[in-house]
């Protein structure tokens, strides 16, 4: 199986280990997620995002995949800084839970892939994970955590994430499409 493969299967059984978790808690007639949960892995899901981009820009020669990598640690602090700032003014502490936890384990098996490659073979990779990992936190946030989210100030940031990362999810396409050669 290739390395990319592996990657968006990776992405893939997160996502599905996600709605998994809050299917079997949605079963039980219990909140998946309290709002301080749903806060713990947003910002858990950011913070991998500007991990994979440091790693690009350790190891990447590329132009346009640097350039990436600094538009996603860029924005995504941003998001990081706007949840912190929103979590204290509602007086909530992120808590960390199975989904974040899940995020954070399997972006280290992810970091250790992206450190094994070099040269163009590290830029695809890196590519392909960013356009898997956007695909699965967009899910992610539109069908478990705006859901879960009770307070209307959290969710409304949630749901004005959603462009932002469906527009990283477009340019990471396109670069994966030019480094196709098609």
């Amino acid at each position: 199986m290739k390395h990319s493969e592996r990657i968006t299967i990776n992405a893939l059984a997160l996502l599905l280990g996600m709605f998994v978790f809050g299917s079997t808690v949605l079963a039980q007639g219990n909140p998946t997620l309290s709002d301080a949960e749903v806060a713990s892995a947003a910002v858990t899901a950011n913070q991998i995002d500007i991990d994979f981009a440091a790693i690009a820009e350790e190891k990447s020669k590329n132009a346009q995949v640097l350039k990436f990598a600094q538009t996603m640690a860029n924005d995504h602090q941003a998001v990081i800084e706007q949840a912190v700032a929103l979590v204290e003014k509602l007086g909530v502490t992120p808590k960390d839970n199975a989904v974040s936890q899940q995020l954070k384990a399997d972006a280290e098996k992810t970091k250790q892939q992206l450190r094994s490659k070099s040269g163009k073979d590290f830029d695809k990779t890196y590519i392909d994970n960013e356009v898997a990992y956007h695909e699965s936190v967009i899910a992610a946030v539109k069908n478990l955590l705006i859901p879960e989210s009770e307070n209307a100030e959290l969710r409304d940031l949630l749901k004005a994430v959603v462009p932002a990362l469906e527009a990283h999810l477009e340019h990471a396409k396109m670069i994966q499409h030019e480094m196709s050669g098609k």
